[in-house]
């Protein structure tokens, strides 16, 4: 069974900082990868970075890189996503997934940047 909990959200001001976190039991045999993506109302899913549950390899989009660093302790089973530099774009409800943006969720932390 897939569970997903994320944490961290709040509210901060424009150039601040938070630190999310995922607390994942999936299948690791099935599970290459985990992921971040955010949701603001009315939007569709952005996803943010993935990290290979292996060898650690991370990938970003554009708009967050130098500013977002996803990172993942195995043995805790737990994905983490520093958010650094915040915007109020960044503005929106975080969730981590497994393998995608598409696959099983959590239930969100939210993050508003004023």
């Amino acid at each position: 069974q897939v569970q997903l909990v994320e944490s961290g959200g709040g509210s901060v001001q424009d150039g601040g900082s938070l630190r999310l976190s995922c607390a994942f039991s999936v299948d690791r045999h099935k599970t290459n990868c985990v992921a971040w993506f955010r949701q603001r109302p009315g939007q569709e899913r952005e996803g943010l970075a993935v990290i290979d549950l292996g060898g650690g390899a991370e990938t970003y989009i554009d708009s967050v890189k130098g500013r977002f660093t996803i990172s993942r302790d195995n043995a805790k089973n737990r994905l983490y996503l520093q958010l650094n530099s915040l915007k109020t774009e960044d503005t929106a409800m975080y969730y981590c997934a497994k393998d995608n943006v598409s696959g099983p969720r959590g239930q969100g932390t939210q993050v508003t940047v004023s």
